[in-house]
């Protein structure tokens, strides 16, 4: 209980924080990249073999060169997602430009329902709390919960404050059940790792074998929901934009596997042609190494 009321403290001076602007906010974060790389080293040794696997062709100075990218942004991306908690309506207009969505209104609009997916590339986060916004159904973000109950609960409340509903993973299906009579899209991101107990099929991804997840793939064929691809650019410190792309809109006309090695293919490109930007943090390829 004391530790509780600890992290209840700690992430009600994270909100108060978050009133600061956020220029204020990335002078933090210039400091706080000097720390976590060149002092602390967080999860340098992951990132490096993550990116020297994924990049065959570039060389050590050019991985070099990424790595130091990524983190400047991990730290932008760690200030930026403590900014909305507090962030307004207007703010997030300012800061992400939508293209396309119209695409997917459409289907609302005759009231039936879409998928979309992204990966953990740019600020997903923001770019979830912005599609909330802009469409006129409230969207059902499936997530992985994490095992801090408080900061889990602090997290949620910054996601949801403007009508986005989170699913946990493991309750999709039953979410879909209870919206089926209404227009709704589930916004899954596809790129996690599943369990090892979990893997059903593991496809070449970033030059490796890499074990996948098959939900958005299963949910879009049960219910021939049409599929986007949220694509996240980041167009400089703070803002960004997101393309609407319509990747499979007639799931019942494809083979096994297709729909989830689409959006693989859909994430390669974005990432090769700005890597700094994906959360090469992660240790996704964990499954498939000795």
């Amino acid at each position: 209980m004391i530790k509780k009321g600890f992290l209840r403290i700690g992430t009600f001076f994270l909100h108060l924080l978050s009133y600061l602007p956020l220029w204020f906010l990335f002078g933090i974060s210039s400091l706080l990249y000097y720390l976590v790389y060149h002092v602390v080293g967080y999860r340098k040794k992951i990132v490096r073999k993550n990116l020297t696997l994924s990049f065959p062709e570039k060389s050590e100075q050019e991985i070099i060169a990424i790595e130091r990218k990524f983190y400047r942004y991990l730290t932008d991306l760690m200030v930026e997602i403590l900014k909305m908690s507090s962030i307004s309506k207007a703010e997030v207009f300012k800061r992400v430009k939508m293209n396309n969505f119209h695409l997917a209104e459409a289907y609302f609009e005759k009231g039936e329902s879409v998928l979309s997916c992204s990966g953990h590339y740019g600020n997903w986060e923001l770019g979830m709390m912005a599609a909330g916004l802009q469409f006129s159904i409230n969207p059902h973000v499936i997530y992985k919960p994490i095992n801090n109950k408080v900061f889990e609960e602090w997290f949620n409340a910054l996601r949801t404050k403007f009508g986005n509903v989170f699913v946990p993973m493991r309750q999709t299906l039953r979410a879909v059940a209870a919206t089926r009579k209404e227009a709704s899209m589930f916004c899954f991101a596809s790129d996690q790792s599943p369990t090892i107990s979990d893997v059903q099929h593991v496809i070449e991804f970033l030059h490796q074998p890499t074990s996948v997840l098959l939900g958005l793939e299963k949910i879009a064929k049960q219910t021939n929901r049409p599929v986007f691809y949220f694509d996240i650019r980041r167009k400089k410190r703070g803002y960004y934009e997101i393309d609407c792309i319509p990747m499979c809109l007639n799931p019942d006309e494809t083979k096994e596997f297709e729909i989830t090695e689409l959006f693989f293919k859909h994430l390669a490109v974005t990432i090769q042609e700005e890597p700094q930007y994906w959360l090469w943090s992660h240790n996704r390829w964990k499954a498939n190494r000795s």
